[in-house]
């Protein structure tokens, strides 16, 4: 009797996943097992908003896994001990699992190959599950990966996508494998009050509607705030809910993808840079020398910025969804990234660990280099843009209704004041129990040029 471990980390999925499909293929029994990391904890990325989505990944995973005759091992405490345990106790003598970007995954996979090869097991590492092309797989002349997006996105739209796998009709888990009970949402604190449920079943439902009834606009309103007509899909691709390999084919076959299917090339573009240049998450990809504020200068600021309290109201708007939901519009990142970096020029840094502390899709890959993008040190080739969020507002929430939405105190408002509520005057601005600007537009223009220089 043969016997195989598939180690799922953010492959939380049945569907289209090739580590288990090679697992079932060479073996006679699998052991499906996801380790709760204590090495993530430890770097800071256990987050409420993650920590509960996950939690219903799981319970919903292991639901998947028993509906086929097996069940998911959940195991606490280090990879790599935890993998060689369940290995030592099953006879298993391979190890499967999905190739991952970030330098905590690769020195992970390399404890764990050395680890294993020394008891005389084999570790499989595979590609295309998290990505629809693998990292590394295209690469210009004399470069080891595309730092520009439009050249990449050319040669990335010429690859022939992989089949779709199916998801496996039945499991056999060998017996007495010991597993903790899945994580329960209702068990943490500190989660978002309006965090959207987690699990492949609530992420293939979610795609089919919005295959249904919103790709066909995707490319003419993803921009539009109060209108939410984006995908919402980032967290299920995050946590490995869906493919994107899935996503690739289903988009196209239903028609008018394109600019959707761009999306997930982004994505892919951001892994592999990544992977050539791992010191991105945390240092400049290009620096341009800035003179950030020092945290003291900036504390005020910034503190106002992360509570939605910046006078701003588009900026307010996003940042307090944020904080809601665990996610915010792409717009509204956009802009927030822009206006901490370049009109209050704070370190980006300070950004994305906020983000990272609340995005239920924060994905080191995508948040780090998003930020770098809108700050000009990433992959930008027009690095001192500076957007702003007023012309901003105007043009992708014209009737106010998204700030309306998430800044109660300028519900009252029409057109323009709900935008620039500061040019109200007399009784009616000493009503709003709203702050003035943090920063007036010009003066903090003319700081990020004379910083930068």
């Amino acid at each position: 009797m043969t016997v195989s471990v598939v180690l799922f980390s953010c492959d939380l999925r049945l569907h289209d996943h090739p580590p288990l499909r090679a697992a079932l293929d060479r073996s006679d029994e699998v052991v499906p097992l996801f380790v709760r990391d204590r090495g993530v904890d430890r770097a800071g990325f256990a987050v409420p908003n993650r920590l509960a989505f996950l939690a219903d990944c799981l319970r919903d995973l292991d639901a998947g896994l028993r509906e086929r005759g097996g069940r998911l091992v959940i195991r606490s405490g280090d990879v790599v001990d935890e993998v060689c345990r369940v290995a030592v106790e099953t006879g298993a003598d391979e190890v499967h699992m999905a190739a991952d970007v970030s330098p905590y995954a690769h020195r992970r996979e390399e404890r764990l190959r050395t680890a294993l090869a020394a008891a005389g097991r084999r570790l499989h590492v595979h590609d295309s599950v998290s990505t629809v092309v693998p990292p590394g797989a295209l690469t210009p002349a004399g470069s080891d990966h595309f730092a520009v997006f439009t050249p990449y996105f050319r040669h990335w739209s010429g690859q022939r996508v992989r089949d779709v796998l199916g998801a496996p009709r039945v499991l056999r888990v060998p017996d007495g494998v010991g597993s903790e009970e899945p994580p329960c949402r209702k068990d943490l604190s500190g989660v978002s009050p309006g965090l959207a449920p987690g699990g492949e079943a609530a992420g293939r439902a979610r795609l089919s509607a919005w295959l249904r009834d919103g790709l066909a606009a995707y490319e003419e309103r993803h921009d539009d705030l109060a209108g939410d007509a984006t995908s919402r899909l980032s967290p299920h691709l995050h946590f490995g809910t869906l493919s994107p390999v899935e996503l690739v084919h289903r988009a196209r076959r239903t028609g008018g993808a394109e600019a959707f299917v761009r999306q997930l090339a982004w994505r892919d573009f951001h892994r592999q840079v990544l992977a050539a240049r791992p010191t991105a998450c945390s240092s400049d990809y290009r620096t341009r020398h800035d003179r950030w504020r020092t945290e003291a200068a900036a504390r005020e600021d910034a503190e106002a910025w992360r509570e939605g309290r910046t006078g701003y109201p588009v900026i307010d708007a996003a940042m307090r969804q944020l904080r809601h939901e665990g996610w915010m519009h792409n717009r509204g990142r956009l802009l927030t990234a822009s206006f901490l970096t370049k009109t209050m020029y704070v370190d980006w840094r300070v950004g994305a660990r906020h983000f990272l502390d609340l995005l239920v899709d924060g994905d080191l890959a995508n948040n780090q280099l998003n930020w770098q993008w809108a700050a000009g040190t990433g992959t930008d080739t027009r690095p001192n843009r500076v957007l702003n969020p007023v012309v901003q507002a105007k043009r992708y929430d014209p009737d106010g209704a998204y700030v309306r939405r998430w800044v109660p105190e300028l519900a009252g408002l029409g057109r323009p004041a709900v935008h620039e509520p500061w040019r109200l005057r007399g009784l009616e601005r000493a009503a709003l129990d709203y702050p003035d600007p943090v920063v007036d537009l010009a003066d903090g223009l003319a700081r990020f040029r004379r910083s930068r220089g």
